[in-house]
């Protein structure tokens, strides 16, 4: 059964990639559209430091950290969420979602993982560089930046597992694209420090719509200074939404109509 998963995710990733590129002027304009992105995003953080203002216990160099994962973020986001379940309100409008639930995998997977768009690369290139100067500058190892990768990869999953819900509302709903633009503007907080909202902000993102969990919680684990406490939770909260957005999803099947009836 895995393996004929994995046989299926070859064939959708290398089919995808090879019509993508044949526009490869896209890359070049999605480069210039991420410098463009990360140069406003470092010019608001500048406007802090460069007038003497530090986020409390967030030096110049650890901000930088929880930029570059924002922006990692920001590139897995568009590699492969925003092209697959931006697409779930497409399949509900035209029909084409009847031919998704005939194939003989689960439709949740052929929804998540059909397609794959490289034009997210360039985000992922820029964080990686920037955590890369950041973590030089802070005299990381390769140890902290494996041990953040565990709560950085259970911010993925809630992020995921967000944004497949949000489009599985799309059955009852069809014109949900402002609200999917809605929780990318709340995700927009994640590019600082949680310790620089106010402390009802912080709240509001971290037990509501859950960013301190994708950015600020993996940063802190990569600067060493991360509590086990939010790690596990950040385990479970993952845990809990992915299993929540496969039920969701089983339960919002009950009410679409085909195309064909």
């Amino acid at each position: 059964m895995r393996n004929r998963y994995l046989k299926v995710l070859r064939l959708f990733w290398s089919a995808a990639i090879e019509a993508e590129l044949e526009y490869r002027i896209n890359f070049l304009l999605a480069t210039l559209s991420s410098l463009g992105n990360l140069a406003g995003s470092l010019f608001g953080l500048f406007l802090f430091y460069g007038n003497g203002y530090t986020f409390s216990g967030w030096s110049w160099e650890a901000a930088l950290v929880v930029l570059g994962i924002f922006t990692l973020l920001q590139g897995f986001s568009a590699t492969f969420l925003a092209p697959n379940l931006n697409s779930i309100v497409r399949h509900v409008q035209e029909g084409t979602l009847d031919f998704v639930l005939l194939k003989p995998i689960r439709s949740q997977f052929w929804l998540s993982t059909r397609t794959v768009s490289p034009w997210g690369l360039p985000d992922i290139i820029f964080g990686s560089i920037i955590i890369g100067y950041a973590g030089r500058k802070l005299g990381l190892g390769i140890h902290d930046y494996l041990i953040s990768a565990i709560p950085l990869s259970f911010g993925l999953v809630i992020l995921y597992s967000l944004w497949f819900m949000l489009g599985a509302t799309s059955i009852w709903f069809v014109k949900i694209y402002n609200v999917t633009e809605v929780l990318r503007g709340f995700l927009e907080a994640g590019r600082y420090p949680m310790v620089a909202y106010p402390t009802a902000y912080r709240f509001f993102f971290t037990y509501v719509v859950p960013v301190a969990f994708l950015t600020t919680i993996p940063a802190e684990a990569m600067l060493g200074r991360g509590q086990i406490g939010w790690v596990v939770g950040a385990g479970v909260l993952a845990i809990a939404l992915f299993f929540v957005s496969s039920r969701f999803w089983q339960f919002a099947l009950r009410f679409y109509t085909s195309a064909s009836s």
